[in-house]
C-alpha cells in the first residue's frame, strides 16, 4: 500500500499529531455535553509563542502548528490540535508530547464543563 501525501518540504521524515477531543464524561451522575473554553487571550498568545520557540530550540523541528478552540465545543469535537514535523520520528513524538503537556499546564485557557442538564463546573486539567 502506498499513501500519497503532497509535501513541498522533502527533509521531513515524520509528523506527530495530537488531537484533543471533548469527552462526554459522567461527573457526579451528570453527562458532559460540551466544554466552553475561554482564555486570557494576550497572555495565551504569548505562552503559545514561548512554547513554540522553546520547542524549536530544544528539538530538531521543521514545522509546527497549534490550534486551540474557543467558545463552546461539543462532546465528540476537537478542542486542541498540535502538529509537529521533524526529520525523525522520535524528535517529532517527544516534541509533540512536551508541547501538549506544557499547553495544559501553562496556557491560560479555561474550560467550563457544561452538562446535559445545563449545570456546569470549571474543568481541572489533568
Amino acid at each position: 500500500m502506498r499513501i500519497y501525501f503532497a509535501q513541498v518540504k522533502k527533509n521531513i521524515g515524520a509528523h506527530s499529531i495530537f488531537l484533543g477531543q471533548v469527552r462526554n464524561d459522567i461527573i457526579n451522575q451528570q453527562e458532559v455535553k460540551a466544554i466552553e473554553y475561554s482564555a486570557y487571550n494576550e497572555m495565551a498568545e504569548e505562552k503559545f509563542h514561548e512554547i513554540r520557540e522553546d520547542a524549536f530550540k530544544k528539538y530538531d523541528l521543521i514545522c509546527m502548528h497549534i490550534y486551540h478552540s474557543m467558545g463552546v465545543v461539543n462532546a465528540g469535537e476537537i478542542s486542541l490540535f498540535v502538529f509537529v514535523s521533524s526529520a525523525h520520528r522520535k524528535e517529532a513524538i517527544k516534541a509533540c508530547e512536551e508541547i501538549v503537556e506544557r499547553i495544559k499546564k501553562e496556557v491560560p485557557v479555561w474550560g467550563k464543563e457544561v452538562f446535559v442538564n445545563e449545570n456546569h463546573q470549571w474543568k481541572i486539567n489533568s
